[in-house]
């Protein structure tokens, strides 16, 4: 599978209002605002990019864990299991976080 359907639509009900890009990314897909990126789906997981250095306490929250690529971990980048993002509060706070960090970078 490609990726989750149903999480897709889910993230793009949360950026509706924002000019928003969803692209195919890491085997799975990513959601861009400004050509940067918020969050995105990968392997069952949701991918949430937030900032640097809010890294580690980010990393201590529940169903939260490094992303890492090639094993390379990536930092200010996490991945959110299936059940730290099952509810329309708990999706819409992660989007929240991804959108907040995008648009506090230059667009692309």
């Amino acid at each position: 599978m490609a990726y989750d359907l149903k999480f897709a639509e889910r993230v793009r009900a949360e950026l509706k209002e924002l000019p928003f890009v969803e692209k195919k990314m890491f085997g799975g897909l990513g959601y861009l605002v400004n050509g940067n990126m918020v969050c995105g789906w990968y392997k069952g997981d949701m991918v949430v990019r937030i900032d640097p250095a809010k890294y580690e306490d980010f990393l201590k929250k529940k169903y939260v864990k490094q992303f890492a690529l090639r094993n390379r971990p990536m930092k200010g980048w996490l991945l959110v299991e299936p059940d730290g993002y099952k509810t329309s509060k708990q999706i819409s706070a992660w989007v929240k976080v991804g959108v907040e960090f995008a648009l506090s970078l230059p667009p692309k």
